[in-house]
């Protein structure tokens, strides 16, 4: 068997504060869905695809703040508090922001001041600095330290990650022309600038002669990985997994960039106008050939 199953080696807990979360997440969710877009003339429907993205974004972050990765992230291993951390703001935050309903979204931003401040705070150069400032400093030795010694504190941590990220994403995945996405080849330089960041601190864990955090070095052992073992694959988590996650969304809108280089030389065909219709969840049948003629 696993040895992360030993209950003898990591005792089972159950987490109150993260299943109340997740399960007030969804019900909120469920309600908006379901009685919020009641009477409203500018609601469309809801795609499935939505439905299925934001659940599953939920699902990771209670996967990754339960038992066992909570345990394992907590008192164990450095590496798979790397992944934790991996999954709060490379994973989960545009899984929620492809599952919320534009519409859904446009409810807060009726009052001017709540605009205004989400116009600042989604700005692209803002939105940079908020996560990667929150990024340095949550990842310092000390900060680290609290939080696995301090669990209301390391919750926190989670939010203020999971909160920031949904910022660090917006310019790339945003849904809303009042709060628009960058250009392709502006979301291809932004998520590159970022791709280059974690480099320093994960040159730390990864090149470091000693154990950055105290916490994990006289903590027991799991897998065979020995502290520094554990600190270098904790650095790889940062620098090679998170470089993926973004250098897949940069190739992404490359190739999404081409296409509309494409169209806006060729002009615009009637499947182009079907696919951006049914996007806004307003689906169209196309022209009908009947007798020689384009019905």
């Amino acid at each position: 068997m696993f040895p992360l199953l030993h209950a003898d080696s990591l005792d089972w807990h159950w987490h109150p504060d993260i299943v109340l979360l997740c399960v007030a997440m969804l019900g909120a969710y469920a309600y908006a869905l379901g009685n919020l877009r009641n009477g409203m003339s500018d609601a469309i429907r809801v795609r499935w695809w939505q439905v299925a993205s934001f659940v599953t974004g939920v699902v990771a972050i209670y996967l990754v703040s339960s038992w066992p990765v909570h345990e394992i992230s907590e008192d164990r291993l450095a590496s798979v508090h790397m992944f934790q951390h991996l999954v709060y703001t490379m994973i989960a935050p545009p899984l929620l922001i492809w599952g919320m309903p534009s519409w859904l979204l446009r409810i807060p931003l009726r009052n001017k001041s709540v605009l205004a401040a989400a116009r600042v705070v989604t700005y692209p150069i803002v939105a940079f600095a908020v996560f990667n400032a929150i990024q340095l400093v949550t990842h310092f030795p000390s900060t680290v330290n609290l939080a696995l010694d301090v669990h209301a504190f390391h919750f926190f941590v989670h939010v203020l990650l999971v909160g920031s990220a949904l910022l660090m994403w917006w310019p790339v995945l945003s849904p809303l022309e009042e709060l628009p996405r960058l250009s392709y080849p502006l979301q291809m330089a932004y998520l590159f600038v970022q791709s280059l960041i974690p480099t320093v601190l994960a040159a730390f864990l990864t090149f470091s002669t000693g154990v950055f955090y105290d916490a994990y070095a006289d903590a027991p052992r799991m897998w065979g990985l020995s502290p520094i073992e554990d600190q270098q694959f904790a650095g790889f988590v940062m620098k090679v997994l998170g470089s993926i996650i973004l250098w897949s969304f940069i190739a992404y809108a490359f190739f999404r960039w081409f296409e509309q280089e494409n169209k806006s030389t060729r002009g615009p065909r009637w499947e182009d106008v079907q696919d951006e219709m049914n996007r806004l969840g307003l689906p169209i049948e196309g022209p009908q050939v009947r007798g020689g003629r384009l019905n």
